[in-house]
């Protein structure tokens, strides 16, 4: 009863929860496009992407690039006006890497964002090899005026996984930018993919289990979305795999917040991609459908996160 209450009745520390009581509010986030690239598309590693990144670069709900940061913002606040009640936002760098620009070119885009009165948290969406020293310092003394965050995409720990989805880093080089982050007192939210075709159950939760062992704040858990235009959906139509329907996706949730540390803040269980060019799964494309299914099936199985699960685990691929 007293983990009820703790997590405002859901079975997880939810961003939601987080926010109401850190920040006294609600904040919705307001996606942000600063003009950049990545390694993994102009030469430097790569230039097709990752294999599941659409031609927006995972911004795909972010504001125009050719906007100021602050036009970007306001045009945001419009958007969510109809359903925000508070008067604070996140200022969330999406597209693409955000981290990978000259350090002074990054200083003005955020430095732009955190000055807006109504920003309360600055989040940053990057790679793990695109955070220098001089970025780590930009970021440390970014996050002495207003809170910043840092999200990496790390996605797996196995190796096999990493080469299939052309991450193009190693598993070291993910540890010593958290290590950095953390010196400077950057709060880290990592991103997990979920539902891998060479992954099995087993593996993802070894994923989480790992992640439990890192001086992590926050955690994004996504489906595996095939976008239309991605060579993920090439790869889809030539060598079709396994598709969750939605209850086999919450069994493995399930596994995965009943294995995660309770501290961990949980900002994301799903994800949806955009209508227009969602191949599979389906049944993502309603998303307020699913989140409350996915709250029920918590109920129904009493899964909490951090505590063992006592519904049957399975270790091999759904």
């Amino acid at each position: 009863m007293e983990q009820v209450q703790y997590w405002d009745e859901k079975r997880y520390h939810s961003l939601d929860y987080h926010l109401k009581h850190t920040y006294g509010e609600k904040l919705y986030k307001i996606s942000l496009d600063g003009g950049m690239t990545c390694p993994n598309r102009d030469g430097t590693l790569d230039t097709r992407g990752c294999i599941f990144c659409s031609a927006g670069g995972s911004g795909d709900f972010a504001s125009d690039r050719s906007f100021s940061i602050t036009k970007q913002i306001e045009a945001g606040k419009k958007q969510v006006a109809g359903k925000h009640t508070g008067n604070g936002y996140i200022a969330y760098f999406q597209a693409y890497t955000n981290t990978y620009a000259p350090a002074e070119k990054l200083e003005k885009l955020f430095s732009e964002a955190i000055s807006h009165p109504d920003i309360r948290i600055l989040s940053i969406a990057t790679r793990p090899d695109c955070l220098n020293d001089e970025i780590l310092a930009l970021l440390d003394r970014l996050n002495r005026k207003k809170p910043v965050w840092v999200e990496l995409g790390l996605q797996t720990i196995h190796p096999e996984s990493a080469a299939f989805i052309r991450r193009g880093y190693d598993l070291p080089v993910f540890e010593h930018a958290l290590t950095g982050l953390r010196h400077a007192g950057i709060d880290v939210i990592v991103h997990v993919i979920l539902g891998l075709p060479c992954e099995s159950t087993q593996q993802m939760l070894q994923t989480v289990d790992y992640l439990n062992t890192r001086d992590i704040q926050g955690i994004k858990l996504q489906l595996l979305h095939i976008l239309e235009y991605t060579d993920l959906a090439d790869y889809y139509r030539e060598h079709p795999f396994w598709i969750p329907t939605m209850d086999e996706y919450f069994h493995l949730l399930g596994e995965c917040i009943c294995h995660l540390r309770p501290d961990i803040v949980i900002h994301r269980l799903t994800g949806d991609g955009p209508k227009s060019l969602l191949i599979e799964p389906k049944w993502t494309g309603n998303k307020r459908n699913v989140l409350n299914q996915m709250q029920a099936y918590f109920k129904r199985q009493n899964i909490w996160q951090g505590r063992s699960c006592s519904y049957g685990r399975t270790t091999d691929t759904l």
